[in-house]
C-alpha cells in the first residue's frame, strides 16, 4: 500500500501546478569582469533568454566555477576563466546556444563580463529564494558569497567577529572590484574593517586546511531544494535553524509576499496562509498555532552554539480551512531569517496549492446514540392494561428519545468523492496497478494486474449490501468542508446475500410458502431496510493540527434513520417501523484519484 501510495502522490505533483516563488536579486555590476553569487534559482529560463534576450547587449559572459572537491585538487590562487579548465563552464553572447553554460543554479558563484563602455550596470535577475547550501573544500581556495543584509551590509571585520577564531586569523579573501582581469583584479581584501560583505558578491577564499562552516551568525537548513512546497497534500514542513555563533542570538521569521512571475510562469492568486506550530495541549494532544504573514513576524532566542537550545525546529502548516480559496490557485510568498544584529539575512521560498476533495476517503463512523422505541399503553380503571375491540393493547405514545450507548460500535465508509460530480459510498474497492501498471481504484479486482496483487488492496465494509455490479449508492452532493450529503442505502427483503432477517435455509425465514413453491411478500418473513445516512461535515478543530488537515481528514456528525418496511396496508403503504442513530465520523483521503475504474 504504501508503494501504491507513494506513486500516487508523484503522480499528483508531476501533473499539478508547478509552485513557484519569486524575488529579484539585483547585482551592481562594472565594465570588466566581476563576482555574483546567487541566492535565487533563476533556471525556469535559459541564458540565451535570461541575458541574451537584453537588446543592449551589456553582459557579454558568463562563467561558473564548478570545484572539484577531491583532496587530490588544490587551488593557491584565484584562476581566470579560461575554456581548457573543466571546472569551468560558460556562456557568451557569440557562442549562444552553443554555449556550455545554459542555466543558472543558486548557491553557485559566477564571473561575469560587462561590456568596457558600460561605468555601472544594475543586474536585475528574478527567481526562486532558496536557502543557502554551501560545499567547503579544504584542498585550496573556494569560490563563495554570504548571505548578508543588502540594506546594511557588515564590513569583514564586523561580519567575522562571531566566527572561530581560527577561521578569522586564517581566512584570506580576494574580490573583483571590476575592470580587465589582472594583478588589481582579483585583488586581495587587507582593509577588512572598511570593506562591506556585499550580498550576492563572491569572494575566492583561502583558509589553508581549516573546513569552515561559518557563512552567517546563524544557519537555516531546509530539506531537498532549499525551498518549502507544500504542494496540494502535504499538511506541515521543519526547518532547522541553529545559532552558530558562541554568544546568544534572537532569530526573526519575517514574511514578504511573492513578486510577480516572470512571463510563462504560473499565476500567483494570492499569499500562503502559515501558520507555526505552537505548545501541545497535553490533556488533547493538539497544538497551539500563530499566524505568520507581513504583519506577525516571530522571534525566537537562541543559546550559543553547543548548549541546549543553540538550536530548533520551526514547524510550518498551511491554513487550508480558510473559505474563499479555489482549489488548483497557487499560493506563495518569501521567508525571511534575519538575526538581531542585522548581519544576515536568509530567504527561503514558499508555496502550495489550494487542494480539493476529490479521491477515495476511507474512515469510520462511531454510533455513540440510539434512538429508543417505547411504546406507552393506556391502562384501564382497574390500573389493567387496556384492550380495545379487536383485542389489542392501545399504545398511547411512543418514546423514540436517543440515548447513549456503552461502546460505540464502528460503522466503516468508503466514500468516493470524483470532481465536481456527487460522492459515492462504496461497499468495497480495490486498489492497486492495473495492467499498464497505473495506480487505479476500482470497482472488481478483476481490473487489477493479477501479477502484482500482492501489491493491492481490498477495503470493504461488511454493514453494507453486497452486490456484484458494486456501483456504489450515490450521495446528493460533493464532500466539501461544511456540507451536509445523504445517501439512502436499500436492502431488499428478498436479497439472499445481505439481508440479516433472510435465512436461505430455515423455512421460517427463506421467503417461500409452506411448500417452497411461491414467493411470500415483504414483510411476511423478511423485511426491507432502507438506510438514509447523512454525513454533516464540520468545521476542523481551531487547532495547528484541524486547521492543516482539511485536505488529507474530514469529520463531522454522522446519522442514520433505518426503516423498516414490512406488510402492504390499506392503501398500499407498507408497515413501516423507523430507528435512528447518531454519532461522529472521521474519513482520511488516501489517494486522489478521480475515477472510480468500473468493470464492464
Amino acid at each position: 500500500m504504501r508503494r501504491i501510495l507513494t506513486s500516487l502522490a508523484a503522480a499528483t505533483m508531476a501533473c499539478g501546478v508547478m509552485q513557484a516563488q519569486w524575488l529579484t536579486q539585483q547585482f551592481n555590476l562594472k565594465a570588466g569582469w566581476n563576482a555574483v553569487f546567487l541566492h535565487v534559482d533563476p533556471s525556469h529560463a535559459e541564458l540565451d533568454n535570461l541575458v541574451g534576450s537584453d537588446p543592449d547587449g551589456n553582459i557579454q559572459e558568463i562563467w561558473l566555477w564548478r570545484p572539484e572537491l577531491s583532496s587530490q585538487q588544490f587551488i593557491d590562487s584565484p584562476q581566470a576563466p579560461i575554456s581548457t579548465d573543466s571546472r569551468w563552464q560558460s556562456w557568451s553572447r557569440i557562442q549562444g546556444p552553443a554555449s556550455t553554460l545554459r542555466t543558472l543554479t543558486p548557491n553557485l558563484a559566477y564571473l561575469v563580463k560587462v561590456k568596457d563602455s558600460v561605468a555601472t550596470y544594475t543586474w536585475s535577475l528574478k527567481g526562486q529564494p532558496v536557502a543557502p547550501s554551501y560545499q567547503w573544500t579544504t584542498s585550496g581556495l573556494n569560490f563563495l558569497g554570504f548571505p548578508t543584509d543588502a540594506a546594511t551590509p557588515p564590513t569583514f571585520d564586523t561580519f567575522l567577529g562571531r566566527a572561530p577564531a581560527e577561521f578569522r586569523r586564517s581566512a584570506e579573501f580576494f574580490r573583483y572590484p571590476g575592470g580587465p582581469l589582472g594583478a588589481g583584479n582579483p585583488a586581495q581584501v587587507f582593509a577588512l574593517r572598511t570593506t562591506p560583505v556585499r550580498r550576492g558578491e563572491a569572494y575566492w577564499i583561502k583558509s589553508g586546511d581549516y573546513f569552515n562552516r561559518y557563512f552567517s551568525p546563524f544557519e537555516v537548513s531546509v530539506s531537498g531544494t532549499g525551498q518549502v512546497k507544500f504542494g496540494e497534500l502535504q499538511r506541515t514542513a521543519g526547518i532547522r535553524i541553529n545559532n552558530l555563533t558562541t554568544s546568544p542570538l534572537t532569530l526573526r521569521l519575517g514574511f514578504q509576499a511573492s513578486e510577480a512571475p516572470p512571463a510563462g510562469q504560473p499565476a500567483i492568486a494570492g499569499e500562503i496562509p502559515l501558520l507555526i506550530r505552537g505548545t501541545r495541549n497535553i490533556q488533547t494532544g493538539s497544538y497551539s498555532y500563530t499566524r505568520l504573514n507581513a504583519a506577525t513576524p516571530a522571534t525566537w532566542t537562541l543559546a550559543p552554539a553547543g548548549a541546549d537550545g543553540s538550536g530548533i525546529e520551526v514547524v510550518l502548516g498551511v491554513d487550508r480551512s480558510l473559505p474563499g480559496q479555489n482549489p488548483g490557485d497557487l499560493l506563495a510568498g518569501v521567508l525571511q531569517f534575519s538575526d538581531g544584529t542585522s548581519q544576515a539575512r536568509v530567504d527561503v521560498g514558499v508555496s502550495s496549492i489550494v487542494g480539493n476533495t476529490t479521491g477515495l476517503w476511507v474512515g469510520a463512523a462511531a454510533v455513540t446514540q440510539v434512538g429508543q422505541y417505547l411504546k406507552k399503553y393506556a391502562l384501564d380503571a382497574n390500573g389493567q392494561t387496556a384492550i380495545d375491540a379487536d383485542g389489542k393493547f392501545v399504545a398511547i405514545s411512543t418514546n423514540t428519545a436517543m440515548t447513549g450507548v456503552a461502546t460505540p460500535y464502528p460503522l466503516r465508509l468508503i466514500v468516493h468523492n470524483p470532481t465536481n460530480a456527487p460522492a459515492s459510498l462504496f461497499q468495497r474497492v480495490f486498489t492497486g496497478y492495473d495492467t499498464q501498471t497505473n495506480v487505479v481504484v476500482a470497482n472488481s479486482e478483476a481490473l487489477l494486474d493479477r501479477s502484482q496483487l500482492a501489491q493491492a488492496r481490498r477495503i470493504s465494509a461488511p454493514h453494507l449490501p453486497f452486490t456484484t455490479a458494486n456501483a456504489g449508492w450515490r450521495f446528493n452532493g460533493s464532500l466539501t468542508a461544511g456540507a451536509t450529503v445523504s445517501v439512502s442505502v436499500t436492502n431488499r427483503f428478498n436479497d439472499g446475500q445481505s439481508n440479516p432477517f433472510v435465512h436461505t435455509y430455515h423455512p421460517d425465514h427463506d421467503n417461500l410458502n409452506a411448500r417452497f413453491t411461491q414467493t411470500v411478500p415483504q414483510g411476511s418473513e423478511s423485511y426491507t431496510i432502507v438506510r438514509d445516512i447523512t454525513l454533516q461535515l464540520t468545521p476542523p478543530a481551531d487547532d495547528f493540527g484541524g486547521r492543516t488537515s482539511v485536505g488529507e481528514t474530514l469529520g463531522g456528525v454522522y446519522t442514520e434513520t433505518l426503516r423498516v418496511l414490512g406488510l402492504a396496508r390499506g392503501g398500499g403503504n407498507a408497515d413501516t417501523r423507523n430507528f435512528e442513530v447518531r454519532g461522529e465520523f472521521i474519513l482520511n483521503r488516501i489517494t486522489s484519484i478521480a475515477a472510480v475504474s468500473a468493470a464492464p
